[in-house]
């Protein structure tokens, strides 16, 4: 099983989720950090280096002796990242997605492709855990490339669990693709609950199955409760505002292990997660229905 943690806004507890659920799943389980720009999950994971591995991306590079300034790699590139004017084409790597249109498309051959470095993906052990996160350069503008090389990572037959990053964008929806299940976590507040709705609606445009869990329960009111229930939304796990969770969290340590208490808790969210995913990967999905619908006519 894939599962995704995510977030319609930043601070709401997602790595929280992520770390400790993690390290109750199971005993074998990869946790992938897709908050390339920003990874955290390896302080609160006191694991052993495995080793790290070089992410680049092919970018064009321009013959100029062979190029007659036609213009037809820009007319091609979507995201404008080669432009010509009647002359050599400029290019702007760091907008660059790498399809490799533009060489195909150059009626002179006058493009070639060289890989760029964005980023590297780190892989370590921490017991139960293959951690495996990707970092972002600094000064790299996009981070999905990034994201996918650290899902190739991802085993068949290995549970895995996503820690994306926080938002709606794209790097957000680079994560969540091909996920089985994902955790929408939120907290109980105006902010909580207006990222909440946006996330919600990502997910359901992207038809994967999920739930909500709400973090610091007690500090705000009961709106993201009342959301949640007309719109037919399962709350899986309500995390109290707890100053010994904060206190663990400062020190870099695990709920479930800083608190033993709260390891039953992780434990019925794993459990919810699976049975939730399983009865959705039951259901037959709109397309299949469609097929089937063709069939019997």
């Amino acid at each position: 099983m894939i599962l995704a943690i995510a977030s319609g806004k930043g601070g709401t507890g997602k790595t929280t989720v992520s770390v400790n659920l993690a390290r109750v799943f199971g005993p074998d389980v990869r946790l992938l950090d897709c908050d390339v720009e920003e990874p955290n999950d390896h302080l609160f994971l006191k694991g052993t280096p495995r080793g790290e591995e070089t992410v680049t991306i092919p970018v064009p590079q321009v013959d100029e002796s062979l190029c007659d300034g036609c213009g037809e790699c820009g007319r091609f590139c979507e995201y404008h990242a080669i432009v010509s004017f009647g002359t050599t084409p400029l290019v702007f790597p760091e907008m660059c997605h790498g399809c490799g249109g533009c060489a195909k498309v150059c009626p002179k051959k006058a493009i070639q492709e060289v890989d760029k470095r964005i980023g590297v993906v780190q892989t370590a052990q921490a017991e139960n855990i293959t951690l495996i996160q990707g970092r972002l350069d600094v000064g790299v503008a996009m981070s999905p490339p990034l994201i996918r090389a650290v899902k190739a990572r991802l085993r068949k037959g290995v549970p895995a669990i996503l820690d994306a990053p926080p938002g709606t964008s794209c790097p957000v929806i680079a994560t969540l693709r091909g996920a089985d299940f994902v955790v929408l976590v939120t907290e109980p507040t105006p902010f909580g609950l207006h990222d909440l709705r946006l996330a919600v609606d990502m997910v359901r445009e992207l038809r994967i199955p999920f739930g909500v869990v709400v973090n610091r329960v007690g500090i705000g009111d009961d709106r993201v409760h009342v959301f949640c229930g007309n719109e037919g939304i399962p709350i899986l796990l309500e995390i109290p505002d707890d100053r010994r969770i904060a206190e663990a969290y400062s020190r870099g340590e695990l709920i479930v292990e800083a608190l033993p208490e709260y390891r039953a808790h992780f434990q019925r969210l794993r459990e919810a997660v699976r049975e939730r995913s399983e009865a959705a990967a039951r259901v037959p999905s709109d397309d299949e229905n469609e097929r089937h619908g063709h069939e019997r006519a």
